[in-house]
C-alpha cells in the first residue's frame, strides 16, 4: 500500500463519491487529519473492501481534526448538471467543517469556490492521506444512502450497484421506468422516460 501524504496545518482533503451513477444524491466530504493520530491504511475508496472502508470511516470520524459529509440532491443534479452540483456538495462539506480549514485539496482536476486556497490533485485519493479519508467518508455515506433508497425502491437493485449503470439497472429501469431518485438529466434515464 502506497505511504500517503498527510498535510501539514489546517488543511482539508476533498472528494466525492456518485458522480456516475443514474439515480440517488453525489456526496462530497471534507477532512482535516490530524498528524498527531495517524490512521493506517487510508487509501482510495475504491481500492479498499467494503468492510475496510466502514471501519476506517469510524476511525476517521474518531480521529480527524474535523470532518464533514454534504450531497447535493438528485433535484440539484438535474438543475445544475452533475459538475455544478458537485462542485455545490463540495463547498457545502467544507462550510460544515467544525475547524475552519486554512487551505484546500480536492481530488481530481476541478476545484470547488471556496474562500480558501484551493489546488487540485489529479488521483489524490491515492496520494494524499485528507483526500483518502474523504473518499473513504464520501463513499461510505453514500452507499448508506443508497441502502436507504434501495428498501423505498427494491426493485432497482440499488443495494447491488448503488445507482451506477449496469446491465441489472438497465433492465430495472426499462421494466419499471424512473424512480424519483433517478437523474432525468442523465442520458439513458432520459431515454427511458421519452419512451413513456
Amino acid at each position: 500500500m502506497p505511504e500517503l501524504i498527510v498535510p501539514v496545518g489546517l488543511v482539508c482533503g476533498i472528494d466525492e463519491a456518485g458522480r456516475g451513477p443514474l439515480a440517488g444524491p453525489v456526496v462530497a466530504a471534507a477532512v482535516i487529519l490530524d498528524p498527531e493520530r495517524p490512521i493506517v491504511g487510508l487509501n482510495d475508496s475504491k481500492k479498499l473492501s467494503e468492510k475496510k472502508r466502514d471501519a476506517l470511516a469510524e476511525i476517521i470520524r474518531e480521529r480527524a481534526l474535523a470532518w464533514a459529509v454534504a450531497e447535493a440532491t438528485v433535484e440539484e443534479i438535474d438543475r445544475l448538471n452533475i459538475l455544478q452540483a458537485t462542485m455545490l456538495a463540495m463547498q457545502r462539506a467544507v462550510a460544515a467543517l467544525q475547524v475552519k480549514a486554512e487551505s484546500a485539496l480536492v481530488d481530481g482536476n476541478r476545484c470547488p469556490k471556496l474562500d480558501i486556497p484551493c489546488e487540485a490533485v489529479v488521483k489524490g485519493d491515492g496520494k494524499i492521506a485528507s483526500i483518502a479519508a474523504a473518499s473513504i467518508l464520501a463513499k461510505t455515506v453514500r452507499d448508506a444512502g443508497m441502502l436507504v433508497l434501495h428498501a423505498q425502491y427494491p426493485h432497482y437493485g440499488f443495494d447491488r450497484h448503488m445507482g451506477y449503470p449496469t446491465a441489472a439497472h438497465f433492465a430495472a429501469l426499462e421494466a419499471h421506468g424512473a424512480s424519483p431518485v433517478h437523474r432525468r438529466s442523465f442520458g439513458p434515464v432520459a431515454r427511458q422516460l421519452s419512451l413513456l
